[in-house]
């Protein structure tokens, strides 16, 4: 059985890792994604992960690329469901880092949030990034997920003006996701520049961990991404491996590479 995470367990677990030095890095996987999908939660963890990112599939994607649409559609066909994959996530237990949940708003919005984020914590989930839900219309979400001690982690993005973005830094709970570029998830030969002007305005509004995300690859985009922010999230550099067929100790291997480059800085 799962053991319930306590209330602000993501941003307690990240702050206290980064007030050390650390780098953070949250790796990403979609759930449902192949059979036995969970034992790539404790490889990750093995190979370094700080915390880990748990795709709820959703059939109308708005901000993934193609590889992490690809990943969703796989799932699907092989019947995931958010109940499907919470279910896994209890019997698999704890994989000793927290698990954050993304999804879009209408699978939250299906069930109700209270509901949603009950079963959230129920299978030992204690964070949740929407990326479709605005600041501006995240009250109720927001006010439910802190009574049910899930982090709501909201996004920044380079485009976000600076009185929006102190009061996206204000209402995030656990981290705030610093989106590096205008456009969709999806490797890139390189890191842009607009994610390092973004990760100053955040870090001069917050001291939540500033987490860097879409198009981060590779251990040179990594070691750049730490000299300006927090620590980073990897998700289709890790899901393009699955998809290719990449196992659990092909992705303790890789995340390996991008945690020693995280651990250089």
């Amino acid at each position: 059985m799962t053991n319930i995470l306590a209330p602000g367990t993501v941003e307690r677990h990240l702050r206290a890792r980064r007030d050390t030095g650390r780098g953070l890095l949250m790796p990403y996987v979609t759930g449902g994604v192949t059979p036995g999908w969970t034992r790539y939660l404790h490889a990750f963890a093995e190979a370094g992960a700080d915390a880990i990112e748990v795709g709820l599939p959703f059939s109308d994607p708005t901000l993934d690329g193609v590889t992490i649409q690809q990943a969703s559609e796989t799932a699907l066909a092989r019947g995931a469901s958010t109940r499907r994959i919470l279910a896994d996530l209890a019997e698999a237990g704890e994989p000793h880092v927290p698990l954050v949940a993304s999804t879009y708003y209408n699978l939250v919005l299906h069930d109700g949030p209270a509901a949603f984020c009950a079963a959230l914590r129920r299978a030992g989930v204690s964070g949740l990034i929407v990326p479709d839900l605005p600041v501006h219309e995240a009250d109720e979400l927001t006010d439910v997920a802190a009574a049910a001690g899930v982090d709501l982690a909201l996004l920044a993005a380079p485009s976000t003006p600076q009185p929006r973005l102190e009061e996206i830094s204000r209402r995030s709970r656990g981290f705030v996701y610093a989106v590096s570029l205008m456009g969709t998830t999806g490797e890139r030969a390189a890191l842009p520049a607009s994610a390092a002007d973004l990760a100053a305005r955040l870090r001069s509004s917050t001291d939540l961990p500033v987490l860097l995300g879409f198009g981060i690859s590779t251990p040179d985009q990594v070691r750049e991404a730490r000299r300006h922010c927090d620590g980073v999230v990897v998700g289709a550099a890790v899901m393009r491996r699955v998809l290719d067929g990449a196992g659990p100790d092909d992705l303790r291997a890789f995340l390996a590479t991008l945690r020693r480059a995280l651990d250089q800085e």
